[in-house]
């Protein structure tokens, strides 16, 4: 061999016996940093430390914070009312205007229209089963079709009440 190439293979086992310790060290660091993280503290110790950092006291806002509470209160008594149909409202008028004269006016159906030829037979059988059939739905012998709660099912059972007793007050 000549010589420079003696010299190249010392050089070039140099660097590979330096990266070799390198890497080596690097391992070795790497193991240690592994082992110094600290562990998860324990459930008990973390509760101590919260129960030290929670605040003493709370803010009483005086009748500021009555009014708040009074507003939200009937904001939900409102927005209760307003959840059921037509407005929770219990004029016999304003629902079947809105949901029943579709079939009580024109007959579709076999609903019976607001004169007394149709509703006498059914007045007999009693209120409350006018009620039943108007809240539960019902089908008749001549094939006549009542959805149950007028097919809304949002109206509470008084203002289905409300909506039969107006119409058996408004018979013709």
């Amino acid at each position: 061999m000549r010589n420079y190439d003696l010299e190249f293979l010392k050089r070039f086992s140099i660097v590979i016996v330096i990266l070799a310790v390198i890497t080596v060290g690097l391992i070795i660091f790497a193991y240690f940093l592994q082992h110094s993280i600290p562990t998860e503290p324990s459930p008990k110790a973390v509760q101590r430390v919260e129960q030290r950092i929670a605040p003493l006291g709370a803010v009483y806002a005086g009748s500021t914070g009555a009014s708040a509470q009074a507003a939200v209160a009937a904001a939900a008594a409102a927005a209760a009312a307003a959840s059921g149909a037509y407005g929770g409202t219990l004029d016999g008028k304003t629902i079947y205007d809105n949901l029943c004269t579709a079939c009580h006016t024109t007959g579709v159906g076999k609903a019976p229209t607001l004169d007394h030829g149709h509703w006498d037979a059914r007045i007999a059988q009693g209120k409350d089963t006018l009620y039943k059939h108007a809240i539960e739905g019902y089908t008749g012998p001549d094939g006549g079709i009542m959805p149950p709660k007028g097919g809304n099912a949002g109206l509470s059972e008084e203002q289905i009440h409300a909506a039969v007793d107006w119409m058996l007050s408004n018979l013709k």
